[in-house]
């Protein structure tokens, strides 16, 4: 027996009270360790062991156990799985459980002489099994298996309640780590519109400390220096938590504009408003996902500038083209030979313009593809490049262009339009953004690894803040030579790409005031 009669109401009695213990607690490590330590103290146990079944692959793992030393663990848990996994031939008899049982007290100790195993089970589930060892033998009552089975029970819930409590706090953990890792900024705001939660993201972008945000009115942090369209306090006003609710995909609201920062400063933002709606349908909270939108107006900035850039750009030698063309096809005028030519070469001349623009653009295009660009490698003599350049540009221009390269200057492997292509650039660049009358230099060095061809003007120099985008895509100084000097903002760009397709490096060394150097360095090999 496990008492004697006249102790069976202080049974009771302790049932009662290391049942409350266990239930008050949330931690199932704590929860397992009170389970143990009330059934070695109940059954007079020398060793117990609780399993708990793993919901992963459905087999039960020793969890928390006393009077076992670390290293028979492992033995336990396979016999574990052979106790609850007895196979067809064996089923779950009476003989085979005594035999398992027995097996697992030799394993943990010979001198084990009874063997008391407990399921713990929650609404017909399997969560886990109790094991109690005792040095001694003797037999249990109907009565002890009664009480032994309510306090399993007990236990049970004990553990069910800890295993849930364990799985909300590991998806608040969880969320708490989307929320915190993401790049956008996040409020979690109440039905009152204060602030319940954010993460870091919308501490720098809004300038607040972190946990001075939180029981913050949103109106207090999100103060707008110029909003497109209605606020979320108009939108609540007008009714809209409660289309949201109705709504089976429940709607956002999107919010744009400039919101002021606490240091500020303006920084454009646009909100995406989502309800969270509880069981009966009101509105619990509101999920905003705050994303600073400068980069996405400026792009959107950049390719209004460039439309209306390449529309200028093409319409320019289309209207020269067609102008001369009809002037020169006019049955009432009887031309020059001479006339007919230079007119002839202008019509070339803007056609080949046309060509090239419209190639950048393609190349362009297919470097925003991510297709790499094509070479065709030959031997390439970027002084010889650069002095055919120079020649052809000398003539179209009231700049002085001049040469220094070295008479060893070495050849390299290499496409030999492509490079032209990017020399082309530079000295059109240096032409476009320097004073008449002034001098470009190209030239070059050279080591055993590499050679360096240089570009150097002595124009107006490029500002510091805007060295590091020269190379982007579409992109243009913004000062008032850019405004008055043609392009569509993709030469540099393009020469950036075909000096890397060489494995190449390209630089711009400049000062404002002081003209421009570009540098670009491609390997000898």
């Amino acid at each position: 027996m496990l008492m004697r009669p006249d102790l069976r109401t202080q049974q009771r009695d302790f049932l009662l009270e290391i049942t409350r213990a266990i239930t008050a607690q949330l931690d199932l490590s704590e929860v397992l360790r009170r389970v143990l330590h009330a059934s070695l103290v109940m059954l007079a146990g020398r060793v117990g062991i609780v399993a708990l079944n793993n919901r992963t692959d459905g087999k039960f793992y020793v969890r928390a156990y006393s009077g076992v030393a670390a290293g028979a663990v492992p033995e336990l848990n396979v016999k574990l799985q052979e106790l609850m996994d007895p196979g067809d031939a064996a089923g779950f008899s009476r003989e085979f459980l005594n035999a398992k049982l027995r097996e697992m007290a030799d394993a943990i100790d010979t001198g084990l002489a009874q063997s008391i195993a407990m399921p713990l089970v929650f609404a017909r589930s399997p969560l886990g099994l109790l094991i109690v060892f005792r040095s001694y033998q003797t037999t249990i009552t109907p009565e002890d298996l009664t009480t032994l089975q309510s306090f399993a029970d007990q236990a049970a819930i004990a553990v069910n309640n800890a295993q849930l409590y364990g799985d909300i706090q590991h998806e608040h953990q969880r969320l708490e780590a989307i929320i915190n890792s993401s790049g956008d900024g996040v409020l979690i705001l109440d039905s009152d519109l204060s602030i319940q939660q954010t993460n870091d993201s919308f501490a720098r972008m809004s300038g607040w400390r972190k946990e001075d945000l939180i029981h913050l009115p949103k109106r207090e942090v999100i103060v707008w220096d110029h909003l497109d369209g209605p606020d979320l306090e108009d939108a609540m006003d007008s009714g809209w938590a409660g289309q949201a609710a109705a709504s089976p995909a429940g709607d956002t609201l999107y919010v744009e504009g400039d919101m002021i920062r606490r240091d500020g400063l303006s920084l454009g933002i646009g909100i995406t408003y989502a309800p969270l709606l509880g069981s009966d349908g009101r509105l619990e909270s509101i999920i905003a996902n705050v994303r600073d939108i400068t980069t996405i107006r400026k792009a959107q900035e950049m390719q209004s500038v460039f439309i209306s850039t390449v529309h200028h750009e093409l319409r320019t030698p289309i209207a020269i083209i067609k102008g001369y063309a009809s002037t020169l096809r006019r049955d009432d005028v009887d031309w020059e030979r001479e006339l007919i030519r230079e007119k002839m070469a202008i019509i070339e001349d803007e056609s080949d313009r046309l060509t090239g623009l419209v190639e950048d653009l393609l190349t362009a295009s297919k470097l925003q593809s991510a297709q790499a660009l094509q070479l065709n490698a030959t031997d390439v003599d970027l002084s010889v490049l650069a002095a055919r350049s120079a020649a052809r540009l000398d003539s179209q221009t009231a700049h002085r262009i001049e040469l220094s390269f070295p008479e060893n200057f070495p050849a390299i492997v290499g496409d030999e339009t492509r490079l032209r292509q990017v020399i082309d650039n530079l000295l059109t660049n240096a032409i476009k953004y320097s004073p008449d009358d002034s001098t470009i230099t190209i030239g070059g060095r050279f080591s055993r690894q590499n050679v360096t061809v240089f570009v150097r003007d002595e124009g107006g120099g490029i500002p510091k803040a805007e060295s590091g985008r020269i190379f982007d895509r579409f992109y243009r100084i913004d000062n008032s030579i850019a405004r008055r000097t043609q392009g569509a903002g993709l030469g540099l760009y393009l020469v950036k790409a075909i000096v890397e397709a060489h494995g190449g490096e390209i630089s711009v060394k400049s000062q404002v005031g002081n003209g421009a150097t570009f540098h670009f360095t491609i390997p000898r090999d």
